[in-house]
C-alpha cells in the first residue's frame, strides 16, 4: 500500500482550517513567522511550500529575510522582536543556517510558546519526559500517518535509521513515550540489515539514496522515508523503492509521503500556539 502523504496532510489541514475559523470567530488570528538567512534554494522552496499551506488554512504568514552576512547577535535581536509580537504565535527559523551561524542559540532565543518546530531544549526536555508539547514536525507527521493508518505503535517494534536532532532522536522519544520497542541505528552501526528486518516500522532519515533494499526490510512493515536525493535529475529517497513496494505493508513515496505531513504538522501547531496564548492572554486579563 503506498502511503498518500498528501492526502493525509489534507485530512489534517481540514482539522486546523476548522480551528483557525472557531479562533478567527472570538477574534485571534493565528499568526506564523518564518525567518530565512541568506538565499539557499532549497530553503526558499521549503519556506514557499509553509506559507502556501498557511495561506490554505487560514493562518496569516510573514517571512523575514536576513542577508547572507548577517551576525548571530542581529539574527538573535530580529528574533527578540517577534517574541514580543502579539500577532505572532509562531517563529520558524529555517534551517541550515550559513556557515558561521550555529542554531543553538538562536533557536533558544525563540520563546518556547512560539517554538512551533520544536526545537526549543525546553521543548525537547518536555519531550523526553513524556510531557510532549511543541515537538518537531516531521516525527510529528510520522506519528500521525501511523495512527491515522491504524497502526498499534504499543509493544510495536520500530528501527529509526538515522539520529539527528530534526527527526532521528525526537521520533524515537516519541514512539518510547507511546510504548513502542525503538532501535536507532545510524552510521556506526555494523550491521545495519540485522536490525532493519526485525523492524515492524521502519523509518529513514540517513541522506543515503537507496540506502534500504528489500532483502533488509521485514514483509508487511510500515516504512516512511524520510530522505530526499537528488540523483540526477531525480529525487530519491533513502529507500529503493522500486525492490521494496512489493515486500513492504505500506510505504511512502519520494516525493509526496513525509514533506507534505511535515507542513501539516507545523500548520496544527501554529494554531494550538495560537490557542495556548489566547487562552493565556484571557487569563490574564
Amino acid at each position: 500500500m503506498l502511503i498518500d502523504g498528501k492526502a493525509l496532510a489534507a485530512e489534517s489541514e481540514t482539522e486546523t482550517k476548522k480551528k483557525v475559523q472557531r479562533l478567527a470567530a472570538s477574534g485571534v488570528v493565528p499568526g506564523l513567522v518564518t525567518v530565512l538567512v541568506g538565499a539557499n534554494p532549497a530553503s526558499q522552496i521549503y519556506i514557499r511550500q509553509k506559507h502556501m499551506g498557511s495561506a490554505r488554512v487560514g493562518i496569516r504568514s510573514e517571512n523575514v529575510v536576513l542577508p547572507e552576512d548577517v551576525t548571530e547577535d542581529q539574527l538573535i535581536a530580529t528574533i527578540r522582536e517577534l517574541n514580543l509580537r502579539k500577532d505572532v504565535h509562531g517563529i520558524l527559523l529555517q534551517l541550515p543556517l550559513p556557515k558561521g551561524l550555529a542554531p543553538q542559540r538562536a533557536m533558544a532565543t525563540i520563546l518556547p510558546e512560539k517554538d512551533v518546530d520544536g526545537f526549543h531544549p525546553l521543548n525537547m526536555g518536555a519531550l523526553l519526559l513524556g510531557t510532549e508539547r511543541l515537538v518537531p514536525c516531521t516525527p510529528l507527521g510520522i506519528i500521525y500517518a501511523l495512527e491515522r493508518l491504524g497502526a498499534t505503535l504499543e509493544g510495536a517494534e520500530a528501527v529509526i535509521v538515522g539520529h539527528s536532532n530534526v527527526v532521528g532522536k525526537p521520533l524515537a522519544a516519541m514512539m518510547l513515550n507511546r510504548n513502542a520497542t525503538v532501535q536507532v541505528c545510524h552510521v556506526f552501526t555494523k550491521d545495519l540489515a540485522v536490525h532493519t528486518r526485525d523492524a515492524e516500522i521502519l523509518v529513514v532519515a540517513a541522506g543515503v539514496p537507496g540506502l534500504i533494499k528489500r532483502e533488509m526490510v521485514r514483509p508487511g512493515a510500515f516504512i516512511f522515508d524520510v530522505g530526499i536525493n537528488r540523483v540526477g535529475d531525480k529525487t530519491v529517497g533513502d529507500v529503493d523503492f522500486e525492490s521494496v513496494k512489493d515486500v513492504a505493508g505500506a510505504i511512502t513515496p519520494v516525493p509526496g509521503g513525509v514533506g507534505p505531513l511535515t507542513v501539516a504538522m507545523l500548520l496544527r501547531q501554529t494554531v494550538e500556539a495560537a490557542e495556548s496564548q489566547a487562552s493565556q492572554d484571557r487569563g490574564n486579563s
